[in-house]
């Protein structure tokens, strides 16, 4: 393995590219064809079985990140997958329960890094030391040593989770309107971080006005990072953004946090328009925004009146909105110099 000169920046951006690239590859499928397959799969069960594809893709999720975490360091095969195994027991994706394995989730996305950088470090620690040895020995050092620490750390990082829930729930005993915009901004920020938007909205169990504030903010957020990124990436990046991987653009928020500037104000904004029109949801739809059009569909089964008025109305909270207030936004810090239109530029490697 070449010899690779790390500083703990660009440790840190490895991982989160590694990370961007993960989350692309593994729930990309299930966002743009599940919902489509779950409606469809009543007219045949054909479709049923397409469904328990592109759902079982995404539970590989945390070995997908670590593969593509080691892949960034330039690792061989052999410790490309010992990250990648390690990454898929630290996440937490697999839990023992009656005496067997069950798969919950895609893990915690935090843990899954705190593991395989774990496990990447003791690789570049040992180096070519075990010799013949090292196909039978790395696996369990890089690997069962990582994964260990992984399990260790898990109850401890689900608490960023679950303490940041708690603040989420204390904002639904505010007003309407201010419970609406703090919602939608809060989770506008936490769809681009590794926090996973799903499991708060299902831990606290977010509904009502609350959910749909929540869903408005991460589709507010899905807009403005779109409307960022169509001038500086190509058109895949920009489609898939908006299909629900925004967590893609992690290292940008990292490396440049003033993005969060147009994001909050877009999701703020859209927040509003999300009180002032009455949007709901469900605890499983807070947290999607446009991916699998999971929220505005369950926003339409709360809304009365007639269905062209209601499709009216979801249609300026979803898009006229969000697209008009992060245009402004974004034009406006570019003309102000806030930040240059390249901090929306999505790179693989620092």
């Amino acid at each position: 393995m070449a010899e690779v000169k790390l500083t703990p920046k660009s440790f840190l951006f490895k991982v989160l590219n590694g990370v961007a690239l993960g989350i692309v590859v593994g729930l990309i499928p299930n966002a743009i064809l599940g919902e489509l397959f779950k409606y469809l799969t009543q007219y045949h069960p054909f479709f049923g079985t397409l469904l328990n594809v592109v759902v079982g893709i995404q539970f590989t999720v945390p070995v997908i990140v670590g593969v593509l975490i080691a892949m960034q360091f330039k690792l061989n095969p052999l410790q490309t997958v010992i990250v990648g195994t390690a990454a898929f027991v630290g996440s937490g994706a697999a839990v023992f329960q009656d005496k067997g394995w069950m798969l919950v989730g895609i893990g915690d996305l935090i843990n899954t890094m705190i593991t395989a950088s774990v496990s990447i470090l003791i690789i570049l620690w040992i180096k070519d030391r075990l010799g013949s040895l090292n196909i039978i020995l790395l696996p369990i050092i890089a690997g069962g040593l990582a994964g260990l620490i992984g399990i260790l750390s898990l109850p401890y990082v689900k608490l960023i989770t679950s303490s940041l829930g708690q603040l989420v729930n204390s904002f639904t005993n505010l007003q309407p309107v201010v419970m609406c915009i703090l919602i939608a901004v809060v989770f506008s920020i936490l769809i681009v971080s590794p926090i996973s938007t799903v499991a708060i909205a299902i831990a606290i169990g977010i509904s009502g006005m609350a959910s749909g504030a929540a869903n408005l903010g991460v589709a507010a957020a899905a807009t403005m990072l779109a409307i960022g990124s169509i001038r500086v990436n190509q058109s895949g990046v920009t489609i898939a953004i908006l299909m629900g991987a925004m967590k893609m653009m992690m290292p940008n928020l990292i490396k440049y946090p003033i993005i969060m500037l147009p994001i909050t104000i877009t999701a703020a904004v859209s927040g509003l328009m999300g009180a002032l029109f009455n949007i709901q949801g469900t605890p499983a739809s807070a947290g999607f925004g446009y991916a699998g059009l999971v929220g505005p569909i369950n926003a339409l089964k709360f809304m009365e009146g007639s269905l062209l008025m209601n499709l009216g109305v979801l249609a300026i909270c979803y898009i006229v909105v969000p697209v008009t207030v992060g245009l402004v936004v974004h034009n406006l810090c570019l003309k102000m110099k806030v930040y240059p239109k390249e901090v929306f530029k999505f790179q693989t490697e620092e």
